[in-house]
């Protein structure tokens, strides 16, 4: 069966679609991005990239320019190719409930579309048990598709090497999905690495939730180090010196963005919530702010000081703010301070319009936060107490 495009990618206008969609077409696929926000396509017809990704720009323009690489709002173009790969992920509602028919139901306006011969590749992170239900969706439509998970596993800014880098997991129900998956990231990877489909759901989660508790452990040691005046920096400086089993111990900050604190809950939910370890390190994490809020208000008394916040992304160098935790600090000094400040190099003031410029921040604010460690911080220099986390400018983590 005949198809125009090698690839679609559904929801591939965001931070995970379209670095895939762009190094699949650099690598000769032809490759269209499905997507229902107008602004991403539109960037992306544009040969624009609508976010920050370090190497994604210049390759953006070739394979637009080539013609590998295109974009549209409608649906109907998910019929125009041999593999569909889906980027929606399982969302966790306001009780930090998973939801694992999300997927299903936002397939349902591509659902039309699918066509005999096609293979379904699922990428996102999702619910253990997510796959099960889309194969079984696809089976109750009475089309004949593989159907596949085939898991990211990218850093947000690392896309455009870790794509090429990485092994790839593919998974899948037969050994003819699981050979098409394999061939189709192969593009992209020499090293495959095969699941069955369970199995790469629980890899992608046990991965970011791994990660998610290294950091919870680091913050809660920064936390009780602190709250004894003692510098953690000094202390993971000197414990980590050519001593090879602690070189994994990363600092403390804020460990927050899109995935490790969802994933962590879904793995939550998947162990009928006895998941104490998870619980509990999304209690310290989550509790960071607080903790920062509070030792500056016992050490300052912020009732009549202005605090200024640096960076408002999830993490340095990114204009991403989901999920970040610079907004959750910003709430709690709302209720503490006289006056609660913000900027950032990188996140558009169109997506948040009460961010100002550095300078006046700086100028502005008696106290002053690192918040996200943005390397055009590194160089400010105030006689301003600097609460800074991250050890952003050399000074130490004590507050």
């Amino acid at each position: 069966m005949a198809f125009e495009n090698d690839v679609v990618v559904v929801g591939g206008g965001g931070h995970v679609g379209l670095p895939l969609a762009i190094a699949l077409a650099s690598r000769g696929k032809r490759t269209t991005v499905y997507d229902v926000s107008q602004h991403a396509v539109d960037r992306i017809q544009r040969a624009q990239m609508p976010f920050v990704e370090p190497g994604a720009d210049e390759i953006l323009k070739d394979v637009v320019a080539s013609g590998m690489l295109t974009a549209s709002i409608d649906p109907a173009v998910v019929a125009s190719a041999e593999n569909v790969i889906v980027v929606i992920g399982t969302p966790v509602d306001e009780h930090l409930n998973p939801d694992p028919n999300a997927i299903p139901r936002a397939l349902a306006t591509c659902a039309p579309f699918f066509r005999d011969g096609q293979l379904l590749a699922l990428r996102s992170t999702i619910y253990p048990g997510v796959t099960a239900l889309v194969r079984d969706m696809v089976e109750g439509l009475g089309v004949d598709m593989d159907v596949a998970f085939c898991p990211e596993r990218i850093a947000e800014h690392k896309a455009m090497t870790e794509l090429f880098e990485l092994p790839q997991i593919v998974s899948g129900y037969t050994p003819e999905s699981i050979a098409r998956a394999g061939t189709l990231f192969g593009s992209l990877t020499d090293q495959i690495v095969e699941l069955t489909p369970e199995e790469a759901e629980l890899a992608k989660l046990f991965t970011n939730t791994w990660r998610y508790i290294k950091f919870a452990a680091v913050n809660q040691f920064y936390m009780m180090a602190n709250s004894k005046g003692v510098d953690f920096e000094r202390v993971r400086a000197g414990l980590t010196q050519d001593y090879p089993r602690a070189q994994d111990m990363p600092g403390p900050g804020f460990a927050a963005g899109p995935c490790l604190f969802k994933d962590t809950m879904q793995l939550a939910a998947f162990s009928d919530n006895t998941f104490q370890l998870g619980h509990s390190a999304m209690l310290v994490n989550e509790g960071l702010p607080l903790y920062i809020a509070s030792q500056l208000d016992e050490a300052h008394d912020l009732s009549d000081k202005t605090v200024g916040i640096l960076g408002m992304a999830f993490k340095a160098g990114s204009d991403d703010i989901r999920s970040s935790l610079s907004y959750k600090l910003q709430r709690v000094l709302r209720f503490k301070a006289k006056d609660v400040l913000a900027t950032d190099p990188y996140v558009p003031v169109g997506i948040d319009s009460s961010l100002l410029p550095l300078d006046e921040v700086i100028e502005r604010s008696d106290i002053l936060i690192v918040a996200t460690p943005h390397g055009e911080y590194r160089d400010i220099v105030t006689e301003k107490p600097v609460a800074d986390v991250w050890n952003l400018l050399g000074n130490g983590v004590l507050i």
